[in-house]
């Protein structure tokens, strides 16, 4: 389904962290809809580089790109003559940049920062240079633990991911202001779901978590009250469609991509259950997260609506729902 006017067809297109969860999805989204796009992915790809907390430094996977017939190149975005080459090699029209350490537990403050701004900085200045139009991921992190509905202008991050994304749309502000010739879009993602984000471990979604543990006949464990813990989950499919509006804009700046409807962990469960015709006994344990746990998020989308002419498609029963052949298809193949 093409969301988009735009003709993305003899257009060069660079995805960093293409190899990943949604940098995977676009490539497709290019591929299928715009046959004689020319899609560059950039990825890190994964290997046996940890972060401090003993999770992957890359969630980078080649199975997320397996029947892609693009360009892929392995490198790392803080690699400066990398990016000089890309610089002076490619003619891009459209930069997606996914590539970030997105871990909000990773502790080393100083990849973070260097790996999600300074870089950022970088593939700044090569969209300047190539005339090319800039759309990034941003995060819901950047609000911390601010009052729902979380709206732009109100951030409080709580780990240096946020500050890192907050920082990352600052400095899109300013090159926006100063370089009207291409636009730059930031997209604040909310908690996503949906195929290609299993290979990033324990940090996927818990929506292919839960599933698996059914699956696998387990009890699902939750938090207790998990009724009352609300999220702001969204289907892949939105994010995509946020992305291809985003790289025609009316105008600059930073966007919420949420669904503007929190769900409950329970709900999650529960529709899981549903579609996969199981029927456990839920165990809960104590949260020991409070004091510093998000208990309701949720994406205030009304200029994301107003600037880019995004209006969300699935609702969480129908995202759960077209996840599930390939939540059942992982546990075959990969379990």
């Amino acid at each position: 389904m093409r969301y988009s006017d735009v003709d993305f067809n003899n257009k060069t297109i660079l995805i960093t962290g293409g190899a990943g969860f949604i940098g995977s999805n676009l490539a497709f989204y290019f591929q299928e809809n715009y046959p004689q796009s020319h899609v560059v992915v950039l990825d890190l790809f994964r290997s046996n580089l940890t972060l401090s907390n003993g999770n992957l430094k890359s969630f980078g996977h080649f199975k997320n790109l397996l029947g892609f017939r693009g360009d892929v190149i392995s490198g790392d975005i803080n690699d400066k003559a990398l990016l000089t080459k890309l610089n002076t090699q490619y003619k891009f029209d459209y930069i997606y940049h996914e590539a970030a350490i997105s871990d909000t537990t990773a502790l080393e403050q100083d990849l973070m920062i260097q790996t999600n701004l300074n870089a950022f900085v970088d593939l700044l200045d090569i969209a300047v240079a190539h005339g090319a139009n800039m759309i990034y991921a941003s995060s819901g992190a950047t609000y911390g633990d601010a009052q729902s509905p979380q709206r732009v202008g109100r951030e409080a991050p709580q780990n240096v991911y946020g500050f890192s994304k907050l920082m990352m749309d600052h400095t899109a502000r300013r090159y926006a202001q100063k370089y009207t010739n291409i636009s730059i879009v930031g997209l604040r993602y909310f908690n996503v779901y949906g195929p290609r984000e299993f290979f990033k471990n324990k940090t996927a979604s818990m929506v292919v978590q839960f599933g698996h543990q059914l699956l696998a006949l387990k009890n699902p464990k939750l938090f207790v009250d998990s009724d009352k813990i609300l999220r702001d989950f969204i289907y892949i499919e939105d994010i995509i469609q946020a992305n291809i509006l985003a790289a025609s804009p009316k105008e600059s700046g930073v966007f919420n991509v949420g669904t503007g409807k929190a769900r409950s962990f329970q709900s999650m469960v529960d529709i899981l259950q549903s579609e996969l015709g199981t029927s456990l006994v839920c165990e809960y344990v104590p949260n020991p997260y409070i004091g510093r746990y998000q208990f309701h998020t949720e994406a205030d989308i009304q200029s994301t609506s107003d600037v880019l002419g995004y209006a969300p498609r699935f609702e969480f029963e129908e995202g759960i729902a077209a996840y599930v052949p390939e939540i059942q298809r992982l546990f075959a193949e990969e379990l």
